[in-house]
C-alpha cells in the first residue's frame, strides 16, 4: 500500500491534514478554523479516518518491520495539534451554541460521534502527544487529555488556558468526559478544579500538577518540535506490538465507559425532578 503525504481529510476542503516527517512520526493537524471547534464533521470526516489511516501506515511499517527484522520500521508516534497557522488555540472545544439546536445532538453526539473519537484514539497502537498550542477548552482539553502525552506552550507569548469551563455556563458532564479526566486527573483534588471550580489552568499550573508533561516557550512550531523530541524518546515502545494492548488494559474501565449511552441529566431535568420529589 502506498501513502502520499499530506493527506487531507475531506478531500477537497481539509478540516485535518496527516504529515509523516520522519520515519515513525505522524502529525494530525485540526483545520476546523483557527480555534479548532469540535463538530460532527470534523470529528467523523476528520479525525476518525486520519487516526484510521496512521494506524494502517504504521501497522504496513510494523509488519514489514518484524519480517524483515528491522526494529526501526516498528517505532512510531502520533502527534495532534491546533491549525499551525496560528498559536492561539489548541480547539475551543465543540461548538455548543450551535450543537445544541439539533434535536438529537442530546441523544447522538456523543455516543455516536464524539465517544467513538476517543475510543478510536485510546486505541491507536501507537504513543499520542497533545502539542497543545494554545488553549484548550471543555471537548478540546478532554482530546488532550485522551492522548498519552502533552506538551503545552508556556503562555509567555500569549495567554493560553486548559479549562472544563461547563461548570460556568450551565451544561452538565456526559459520562465519557468525566470518564477521560477522572482516568488522567493525577488525584482528587485537581479533578475537583477541573470539573466543579472549572478553574483554567495556566501552563506552569498545569506542569505544577502534572496535567501536562512539558511546557515550552516560542510559537507552535517550537512546541510541534519539543512534541517530537518527547515523540522520540517513546517511539520504540511499539516495536514489540504489546504496548497499545498494554494501554488499552490500563484504561479498560474508561474505554468500556465510552460504550455506554447514558442519557445526560440537564439542569431544567433535574430541578424538575427535584419539584417532584420535595
Amino acid at each position: 500500500m502506498s501513502y502520499e503525504y499530506p493527506v487531507s481529510f475531506p478531500k477537497g476542503n481539509p478540516l485535518v491534514t496527516v504529515t509523516h516527517p520522519t520515519s515513525s512520526l505522524w502529525v494530525l493537524e485540526l483545520h476546523n478554523g483557527v480555534d479548532s471547534r469540535l463538530t460532527d464533521v470534523l470529528l467523523l470526516r476528520g479525525i476518525i479516518p486520519a487516526i484510521d489511516t496512521v494506524e494502517r501506515h504504521w501497522r504496513d511499517n510494523w509488519r514489514e518491520g518484524k519480517a524483515k527484522k528491522d526494529e526501526n520500521l516498528c517505532k512510531g508516534a502520533l502527534i495532534v495539534v491546533g491549525n499551525r497557522k496560528q498559536d492561539k488555540f489548541f480547539s475551543n472545544g465543540l461548538d455548543y451554541d450551535n450543537a445544541i439546536k439539533d434535536p438529537s445532538f442530546g441523544t447522538n453526539f456523543f455516543p455516536k460521534i464524539y465517544n467513538p473519537m476517543l475510543q478510536r484514539l485510546l486505541s491507536l497502537p501507537i504513543p499520542t502527544i497533545a502539542a497543545v498550542n494554545g488553549h484548550a477548552f471543555a471537548g478540546g482539553m478532554v482530546l488532550a487529555m485522551a492522548c498519552d502525552y502533552r506538551v503545552m506552550t508556556d503562555g509567555s507569548k500569549r495567554n493560553a488556558w486548559i479549562c472544563m469551563n461547563e461548570i460556568h455556563f450551565g451544561a452538565t458532564l456526559p459520562l465519557s468526559l468525566a470518564a477521560v479526566l477522572k482516568a488522567k486527573a493525577p488525584n482528587a483534588q485537581v479533578l475537583r478544579k477541573i470539573i466543579l471550580e472549572g478553574h483554567r489552568f495556566t501552563p506552569k499550573e498545569a506542569l505544577a500538577v502534572g496535567l501536562v508533561d512539558r511546557i515550552v516557550p516560542g510559537n507552535t512550531e517550537a512546541i510541534i518540535a519539543e512534541a517530537q523530541s518527547l515523540a522520540e524518546s517513546v517511539h520504540s515502545l511499539p516495536t514489540k506490538g504489546a504496548w497499545g494492548l498494554n494501554r488499552r488494559e490500563m484504561y479498560r474501565e474508561l474505554v468500556e465507559s465510552l460504550s455506554r449511552d447514558v442519557m445526560t441529566i440537564g439542569v431544567v431535568a433535574d430541578d424538575a425532578a427535584a419539584k417532584a420529589r420535595l
